[in-house]
């Protein structure tokens, strides 16, 4: 049995709000972690084709805006319509490099009618096929004003021999029972990605390792004032109001026992490469199993709803 995976946690920024050009980045990404061995790779929160920054920056809590509204124009234009095909030349590469992939994305799904817009976070496996994507339950705070309410439907875990991995997205991974049907599902390499700052990572990884006894990996963006494109509307408004920094990455990995393999890693775009040893998810196990032999499900259990939400039955 082989007891290592090598996986690479890709910190890379958008070409904001370029979904073709953001994908050639990815692909090129996905491409050089396969040559150096990774047999998956993960990529941050709507990494594809950015994260709405925009929202807490040119006040996007006004109604009826116009700006606001030509912004989000622009972002439903250039989000990911899976349907489409927007995704295929990704799962070629995947298939041609044999390389599995998480990667977070802004979805336009034809599904919920074709404009509304999903934080997904999309896996593809190493024969190219896409394995699930799941919607994010609950989009936090601002990002309601432009992100909808997802749903169960990819709430599933995949095999990468000898781990079972599952993952969710940012703050869906301080939702307990999320968490909890992960682990049920026999998850023992735990994915979070994130857009980006190490303060979401440092402190709750570790717990979630703890909890788990699982390998944790989380996955950042980053984003800079350097980042926002000229031909983006209200760009030079955009810049007076954003700080050089928006989002400085933090991607790191914990082990099942909370401590850390890789600490998180801030302010630098590159390609991170750990090997995970399954003999230590194992260890782990021996004295804590949150959905094994240190379960009561006669006394506690918990229901998933998996349907796929649509208006129409």
């Amino acid at each position: 049995m082989n007891n290592t995976l090598k996986i690479a946690l890709a910190q890379i920024s958008p070409i904001w709000l370029n979904k073709q050009k953001t994908l050639d980045k990815v692909i090129s990404y996905t491409s050089e972690a396969s040559d150096k061995g990774a047999e998956l790779v993960v990529f941050g929160e709507a990494l594809l084709p950015g994260y709405p920054f925009w929202l807490d920056r040119l006040n996007g809590a006004e109604f009826n805006s116009k700006s606001q509204k030509e912004i989000h124009a622009l972002y439903m234009q250039q989000a990911i319509d899976i349907e489409a095909g927007d995704l295929k030349p990704l799962c070629k590469v995947a298939q041609e490099k044999k390389i599995s992939i998480y990667i977070g994305t802004i979805e336009r799904p034809d599904d919920r009618g074709g404009h509304s817009l999903y934080c997904s976070m999309v896996f593809i496996d190493k024969d190219g096929s896409i394995g699930s994507v799941h919607r994010k339950l609950m989009p936090t705070y601002e990002e309601r004003l432009s992100w909808s309410p997802g749903d169960g439907h990819g709430l599933v875990t995949h095999k990468i021999s000898p781990f079972t991995v599952g993952g969710l997205n940012c703050w869906e991974n301080w939702m307990p029972l999320a968490r909890a049907a992960m682990y049920a599902q026999g998850e023992d390499l735990h994915i979070s990605i994130w857009p980006g700052n190490k303060r979401n990572t440092e402190k709750l990884l570790p717990v979630i390792a703890m909890e788990s006894r699982s390998f944790v990996v989380g996955v950042s963006g980053l984003f800079r004032k350097a980042d926002i494109p000229d031909d983006f509307p209200y760009a030079d408004e955009m810049r007076k109001a954003t700080t050089e920094t928006l989002a400085n990455g933090g991607s790191c990995i914990a082990s099942p026992d909370g401590s850390w393999l890789v600490e998180p890693i801030t302010n630098t775009e590159e390609l991170i490469i750990a090997e995970l040893d399954h003999t230590r998810v194992r260890e782990e196990r021996q004295n804590f199993d949150p959905s094994g032999h240190y379960s009561r499900p006669d006394v506690l259990s918990l229901n998933i709803n998996r349907d796929r939400q649509s208006i129409l039955k």
